[in-house]
């Protein structure tokens, strides 16, 4: 007996920047991932923003990240140049580090770009396990863990 197949509805790839399209394959992607991860992780995800502002309430530097799962990923950290070389980058990062370990996260991770703060990150304890040579030609692409004791 033949296999029946059935007719194909015609597909095409669209290149846009929705906040409804990005929602749907997140969401996706989550609920794919949800069914392979432990129960007691399930529904770990928070935002972890952090700033540093000044008395007119201006963005002087901070911490964008996010937790999910058993860990917390550093997205952006930033400190005005004005700040730096001050202890509010390391402050910032010792604020992030807490609220992990509060959520019993294992590890925190990050990257960074070897012209950016490779060092400042190895004086936190971060531990390189990853490189991309060869990024914007001239610079190295650093993949970055600590882990978390609690």
């Amino acid at each position: 007996m033949p296999i029946e197949r059935k007719k194909l509805v015609e597909l095409r790839i669209i290149r846009e920047d929705t906040d409804e399209s990005k929602k749907n394959i997140n969401e996706r992607l989550y609920y794919f991932n949800l069914a392979h991860f432990p129960e007691d992780l399930r529904g770990r995800y928070e935002e972890v923003n952090l700033f540093i502002k000044d008395e007119k309430d201006q963005v002087l530097g901070g911490i964008m990240g996010e937790i999910c799962w058993n860990w917390l990923e550093i997205h952006v950290l930033i400190m005005d140049e004005s700040l730096r070389k001050n202890g509010y980058g390391s402050k910032l990062l010792m604020k992030a580090e807490e609220i992990a370990k509060e959520r019993k996260c294992d590890f925190i991770k990050l990257d960074t770009l070897s012209f950016q703060a490779l060092e400042f990150y190895k004086k936190h304890g971060y531990e390189v396990y990853g490189t991309l040579p060869n990024v914007g030609r001239d610079f190295d692409h650093y993949y970055m863990k600590k882990d978390l004791m609690y």
